[in-house]
């Protein structure tokens, strides 16, 4: 069974509603189980694992209702303006509430799947970072979600942490559904011409999270056909690279040409830095994936085509 932290969110709905697409068991908490209490995550955990008082229990290599195989925390502070104003809230969350949630993982014997960002990188690469580049986050939120990733690796071994980047999806707010928002509602949207980075579309980020479940759970051996992901730090993107501004731009030609919006402006391209919005974002924050991409032998959509997926069949007119 896995046991899905921030369940309600972009990232957590998608999850569940492939969790209960194939039949996999799980059970989901949100803002209801408080991951800056350890007591109630330790309550959740224990109440749910219906195996763990059972003597001589041993875990099945399937995903069964009843035993907390794999925890996936997708619960995050993620205001990264607020974050500036509020430190200590933010590493709460951040910091605190992932090491929490991997004590309490390594408690009932599970597995952990942690979701982190980009932005724990300073954004002066001039290419792809990978897993091993140098992480110096310019922003509280970056330098929160780096702690609980390092905090993490100090308190267990089991675990896939996985940055992705420009996340958007059907649920709660993000770019795609913000620029068509307010392409309809002003009459210029601005937008940061010199911001470069891969949009990711949340159906194919949960896609490759449950590869990486299945994989692990029907490991047959460490190597070969069914071997299972090695645990450690992986990014995930779609394929490709491109300016915010071009993401825009994209976003509003298919929204016209699907007919998801009847009006749309001027976008405004201006640098990141006249934007409180994109301010303190990494102005560039491309990911390689080879590591993850390699070790799970799947191929990548690219961004456009994932987008445009995304706008004809998942973005329903007034959900954003």
């Amino acid at each position: 069974m896995i046991w899905l932290i921030g369940c309600n969110g972009m990232l957590g709905s998608e999850l569940g509603k492939i969790f209960t697409q194939k039949n996999i068991p799980w059970v989901g908490s949100d803002r209801e189980v408080d991951i800056t209490n350890p007591e109630e995550l330790d309550s959740f955990g224990q109440s749910h694992d219906q195996s763990a008082n059972r003597t001589g229990y041993t875990t099945s290599k399937k995903i069964v209702p009843g035993k907390i195989t794999c925890v996936v925390n997708c619960a995050a502070y993620t205001d990264i303006n607020a974050a500036e104003e509020n430190p200590e809230e933010a590493a709460a969350v951040n910091n605190d509430g992932a090491l929490n949630v991997a004590r309490t993982t390594r408690k009932i014997g599970a597995k952990l799947i942690h979701i982190s960002t980009n932005c724990v990188f300073d954004g002066n690469a001039g290419q792809p970072y990978s897993e091993e580049s140098p992480k110096l986050p310019s922003s509280v939120y970056g330098k929160t979600k780096l702690d609980g990733e390092n905090a993490i690796q100090k308190e267990m071994t089991q675990y896939y942490i996985l940055r992705t980047s420009w996340l958007y999806g059907p649920s709660g707010n993000n770019f795609v559904k913000s620029v068509i928002r307010e392409s309809m509602s002003k009459e210029s949207v601005k937008v940061p011409n010199d911001m470069v980075g891969t949009p990711t579309s949340v159906e194919d980020f949960a896609s490759v999270i449950v590869k990486i479940l299945e994989a692990s759970q029907n490991a047959t051996s460490l190597f070969g056909k069914n071997s299972a992901l090695p645990y450690g730090v992986y990014n995930y993107a779609d394929q490709g690279v491109t300016t915010k501004f071009e993401f825009a731009k994209k976003i509003v030609e298919l929204a016209k040409k699907y007919k998801k919006i009847s009006s749309f402006c001027k976008l405004d391209p201006l640098p990141a830095n006249e934007i409180n919005s994109e301010r303190l974002l990494p102005r560039y924050s491309a990911l390689d994936c080879t590591k993850l991409t390699s070790g799970l032998k799947m191929k990548v959509p690219t961004w456009d085509a994932s987008l445009e997926k995304f706008i004809k069949t998942s973005l329903q007119p007034g959900s954003f």
